[in-house]
């Protein structure tokens, strides 16, 4: 299904219809996106440092 959009009176478009899939995609991405911004000011490991633990730990 194409995308539908609402117009107002002067055809300018205020709206868009979309399928629920595509609808359900994006407020994900719009979730995960979110999550990303709160974590950006988190301090950050080293990948060797993880590496390190997960291999001490036996997990890697």
């Amino acid at each position: 299904m194409p995308k539908q959009y609402i117009t107002d009176t002067e055809g300018q478009k205020i709206s868009v219809i979309l399928p629920m899939e595509e609808y359900i995609e994006l407020m994900e991405d719009l979730k995960d996106l979110a999550a990303v911004a709160e974590l950006r000011d988190e301090p950050t490991i080293p990948w060797e440092q993880v590496k390190k633990e997960l291999t001490d730990n036996g997990l890697l």
